[in-house]
């Protein structure tokens, strides 16, 4: 395969580790904290998972370690869609099995959870991996939706590992990933197995966060991605300044990609999901808001602009909240009598006289390929694609509806001509970030610690993010410690808590001081493409948002 000069650069780059993970990986112990609980739903987590609730956080300093020399096999899996780090994940990963003993073997099970159900694997060379070190993409066994959450799964998984002894499996994912892994952890113990379940924090979306999970990998690559774009559009629309471009950014269940991108490109306006909702604006208000802003630039002769949509407003609209929350449910009650009506016009015909009067209401007042996008293939929860509605689209046809009313009372003297983009697959792959490799590269080498120690339903915990790398710290924390309970299918499940924009978060509250001046003056900043040589303070930086965070 050819690869490029950038590839072939990348190859050679050591990824960085915490001080404690550059010991003697036989001289590395863990430390063990005092006993964790739920966020939430205590008593009712703690009867679902009776083997592994509870479990105290773990830490890794200097001292004889004894266990992490036996022979391990391992099998890995690439959970949900992609996200930049992938790969060092893996590598960090056999690089810590390779060293504490060359007899253990590392399992990548291809294409996602269904690798390990289809018993469907690759043994890891030392070969292959050097192929993908500080690469970009999951194409080194490629990744898969299917989720690992029934008893006849659990079983086919429990066989393969002993058909392959097995004993300890890796799942790479987001917080569905991670709880389905609780989950099979949970179910390995209840039946008296052995093996291990250890999870590694990935989505681009940032919404997999706590204290302990500063941040998920591939967040700092994308948004520095996107950004970039950003920045690009930023340019041309001061120097064309004829276009107001609505860019909406992938971030379904919370707008940490929005706003990290206003932070290092200062748009004239970024929506903020979290905000939306607790203010209780409605789609008018936020339509009054952008058109005061365009009309006000205006006045300076400023007809262009960047307007920031996070893909999940539509979800903390309130109202469209209620509305959303309506059909999703009559969607699973009635699946099987939907899915045989043939046309969008007819599905929406269904949907309107089976709701609520003010749902109904809002459901109306939405154009009909929005209500299409609504209407659309679930996800595998049962749950709205938000990411298939075009809110910028919605956003565009609202604010040149109040444009024109505010131009027929005098209000408006402008012209408003309007590009609308998507971005989202465009950084998910890719090469990650110097940040991104020393990260993933250090959770993955971190749970090979985790798994000598014979630890269970553990996620892999780097911390001390925004500081140098070998100032870094490593441990685990256990998943449960995450969860709440949410409705899933019309049930409560067991799900990890998504991690929201904090308004009172020193992000926001920066975002929140300077977004007045940014909307009315030219504020652009251009960050430019991901560098990966140079000086560290342009290399290796971290987010703003870990860096505001952690005031640094």
């Amino acid at each position: 395969m050819k690869v490029s000069a950038l590839q072939q650069a990348r190859y050679s780059y050591n990824p960085k580790l915490p001080l404690i993970l550059r010991e003697d990986i036989r001289k590395i112990k863990p430390v063990y904290g005092k006993p964790t609980q739920s966020v939430s739903d205590q008593e009712k987590l703690q009867k679902l998972f009776p083997n592994t609730y509870g479990l105290p956080k773990v830490s890794f300093e200097k001292g004889q370690n004894n266990d992490i020399g036996k022979k391990m096999n391992v099998g890995v899996i690439l959970s949900g869609g992609q996200a930049p780090g992938g790969h060092n994940v893996i590598c960090g990963l056999y690089d810590a099995l390779k060293k504490a003993n060359p007899e253990s073997q590392l399992y990548g099970f291809m294409g996602g959870p269904s690798g390990i159900l289809d018993d469907k694997f690759i043994i890891m060379t030392d070969d292959l991996i050097n192929a993908y070190r500080n690469t970009g993409g999951f194409d080194i066994i490629g990744s898969g939706r299917t989720k690992l959450e029934t008893k006849e799964q659990f079983e086919v998984c429990t066989k393969v590992c002993h058909k392959h002894d097995i004993n300890a499996i890796v799942i790479i994912g987001g917080d569905d990933s991670n709880t389905n892994a609780a989950v099979l952890a949970e179910y390995f113990r209840a039946q008296g197995e052995s093996i291990c379940v250890v999870g590694c924090p990935k989505t681009i979306d940032g919404d997999l966060k706590n204290e302990s999970i500063e941040a998920s990998f591939g967040f700092d690559t994308a948004t520095k991605t996107y950004s970039e774009l950003i920045g690009n559009i930023e340019r041309d629309a001061n120097s064309a300044r004829k276009y107001w471009h609505f860019i909406r950014l992938m971030g379904r269940s919370a707008s940490h990609i929005a706003l990290e991108c206003a932070l290092q490109t200062q748009p004239n306006i970024c929506l903020i999901g979290e905000e939306v909702e607790a203010k209780n604006q409605s789609i008018e208000e936020i339509t009054n808001y952008i058109a005061d802003i365009v009309a006000k630039r205006s006045e300076k002769g400023n007809d262009f602009g960047v307007i920031l949509v996070p893909e999940g407003l539509i979800e903390f609209v309130p109202s469209l909240k209620v509305l959303i929350r309506e059909i999703n449910d009559l969607l699973a009650k009635t699946e099987k009598e939907f899915n045989i009506i043939e046309t969008v016009a007819d599905k929406i015909t269904f949907v309107e006289a089976n709701l609520s009067d003010r749902s109904k209401k809002v459901f109306n007042s939405l154009p009909e390929e929005i209500k299409g996008q609504l209407l659309a293939d679930r996800d595998p929860h049962g749950n709205v694609q938000v990411s298939k509605i075009e809110t910028e689209k919605l956003l565009i046809q609202t604010v040149t509806k109040r444009l024109k009313q505010m131009k027929a009372d005098g209000k408006y003297k402008g012209k408003f001509s309007t590009q609308n983009h998507f971005f989202g697959y465009e950084g998910r792959c890719a090469f990650p970030s110097n940040f991104d490799s020393d990260y993933c590269y250090s959770l993955g080498y971190n749970a090979v610690m985790l798994l000598s120690a014979n630890l269970t339903g553990y996620l892999s915990s780097v911390t001390q993010l925004s500081k140098s790398a070998d100032q870094w710290q490593a441990g685990g924390i256990p998943i449960t410690m995450m969860m709440n309970l949410e409705q899933r299918h019309g049930e409560q499940k067991p799900v990890i808590k998504k991690a929201l924009v904090e308004l009172d978060g020193e992000p926001f509250k920066y975002f929140a001081a300077h977004r007045d001046e940014w909307a009315l003056d030219t504020c652009f900043t251009f960050p430019g493409a991901i560098q990966y040589y140079g000086p560290a303070e342009v290399c290796d930086q971290s987010t703003m948002t870990l860096r505001l965070e952690h005031k640094s």
